[in-house]
């Protein structure tokens, strides 16, 4: 099989092309969730939190302080953002809750697999001799 024949097939199959989709679709849906982050969630926590931005939550590894994370960044010093780190995880949670609610909703629309039966369990020549052997020792006086 050739190179390009054996690449047509694998772009071909189902499963490819769905992923290709769900890439695109989640490279969208990260902008609503980053908008929804930044506009809506992080200016109510900062309501609770009596208007801190943890974007600027910083220190300086150096011991000196800075006033701002850029500040600390344009005089080359060794910092531990740890207030971005604190929205990547509020990014992930969010992201994490509303994909939950969305598969969720999508498994209600879905179609519940026919559920087939149980066979009848296949009797074997050996077990048809067992319970032979059993009733005829039962039929004993």
């Amino acid at each position: 099989m050739g190179f390009v024949s054996e690449f047509k097939e694998f772009i071909s199959k189902g499963n490819v092309l769905d992923l290709a989709v769900g890439v695109v679709i989640g490279a969208a849906f990260s902008k609503i969730v980053t908008s929804l982050t930044d506009d809506i969630i992080m200016p109510i926590l900062s309501v609770f939190t009596s208007g801190i931005d943890f974007k600027e939550k910083f220190f300086a590894l150096n011991g000196q302080h800075y006033e701002t994370l850029k500040a600390a960044q344009d005089a080359k010093a060794a910092v531990v953002s740890y207030g971005n780190f604190l929205n990547a995880v509020i990014y992930f949670l969010i992201i994490a809750f509303v994909i939950f609610w969305v598969v969720k909703i999508a498994n209600r629309f879905k179609k519940p697999a026919p559920v087939a039966a149980p066979a009848a369990p296949v009797v074997t020549r050996d077990q048809e001799l067992l319970q032979e052997i059993l009733v005829a020792l039962r039929s004993r006086p």
